[in-house]
């Protein structure tokens, strides 16, 4: 945690910082006390709305934190920030956690949180399909995600479920960096795209591509991602982390006590360079998949579907200890605080 510090100038400067304070009053002074808070991000995606609600609508601010969002353009690179110190906290698909524990690392990553419980993206066809199968996909190429990342694990996850091999009965082109698959597609490449949004939304606007299938609905519940800290950092600071999760409780709530509409208002300053419209649809195809749990308590029986997901994916050979990996101390009693 970093802390602002005030240079000792003598015993004159501390009497007038003292008259200072007190005519101040305790606005300043509640300002002044609060904590402030790193948080990385794997994207800035309005799949992620309750933590944005809970940005503009000032509930970290109630809670004592001053938040620092910054986008750490993959869990990779979060991970990787959160380990270092760089970061107090990271939000990202969870089996992160997973792959440094299995890793060795001493000072591992705990999971206190989970925002997401159903996956974010879906799959574009460049024609429109009434009745999509998932055995149209037999033959075909598509544009899919990165080797061990979730959303590439989740797509294979729902073909094996659906009798289909993801090695041998079509081709999926990893080789495209996150983000860019959008762009390849409306350039020519693929036959399918797996797409978060804007991107799949944006496709359609353009002509570009028409979404088929939500890779959420047809996986089922999953801990998508998930509010993660270095074990040491949450038994050092137990009390940010409390109040931390108390904020994001509190955008859960407005969540599922709103309408998409009036989510996407709230939101809207998060994405200047996206119309209301295009947000409030991007926000209504989350809304009606259930996509955001009612709270933030990171479930066993979640947690060991994400570890038969990777052991199917063949990134885990054998189960890891839930207890270790997961707290969910702060996400329930912020349930019970928070209504």
């Amino acid at each position: 945690m970093k802390k602002k510090t005030i240079k000792k100038t003598g015993a004159i400067a501390l009497v007038l910082l003292s008259l200072a304070l007190s005519v101040i009053g305790c606005g300043r002074k509640e300002s002044e006390g609060k904590t402030k808070v790193v948080l990385t991000e794997v994207a800035h995606s309005i799949f992620y709305a309750p933590m944005y609600v809970a940005i503009e609508e000032g509930y970290f601010d109630e809670e004592g934190i001053e938040l620092e969002l910054v986008n750490g353009f993959g869990a990779d690179k979060v991970m990787t920030a959160v380990l270092s110190g760089d970061t107090d906290i990271g939000f990202m698909g969870s089996e992160s956690s997973i792959y440094t524990y299995v890793g060795g690392t001493q000072d591992y990553v705990v999971n206190f949180a989970q925002l997401t419980q159903r996956a974010g993206n879906f799959l574009v066809a460049r024609e429109s399909i009434e009745d999509f199968s998932w055995d149209m996909l037999r033959g075909k190429e598509v544009l899919g995600g990165r080797a061990g990342g979730m959303p590439e694990m989740v797509f294979e996850y729902i073909l094996e479920k659906n009798g289909i091999d993801p090695e041998n009965d079509l081709s999926i082109d990893q080789s495209i960096d996150f983000g860019s698959t959008a762009a390849a597609f409306s350039g020519g490449q693929g036959e399918f795209t797996v797409e978060f949004e804007p991107h799949a939304t944006l496709l359609e606007q353009k002509g570009d591509g028409y979404v088929v299938a939500s890779l959420g609905e047809d996986s089922g519940y999953v801990p998508y991602t998930a509010f993660s800290a270095k074990k040491s950092y949450i038994e050092e600071n137990p009390e940010i982390i409390q109040a931390f999760t108390n904020a994001l409780q509190k955008g859960m709530n407005y969540v599922n006590s709103h309408t998409p509409e009036e989510i996407a208002e709230v939101i809207a300053p998060q994405f200047e360079e996206t119309d209301i419209d295009t947000i409030t649809a991007i926000v209504e195809r989350y809304y009606e998949q259930d996509t955001w749990k009612e709270n933030l308590i990171f479930e066993e029986d979640a947690f060991e579907l994400l570890e038969n997901i990777l052991k199917d994916s063949g990134v885990l050979e054998s189960n890891v200890p839930y207890d270790e990996l997961v707290t969910t101390d702060f996400a329930g009693k912020a349930a019970e605080a928070v209504k």
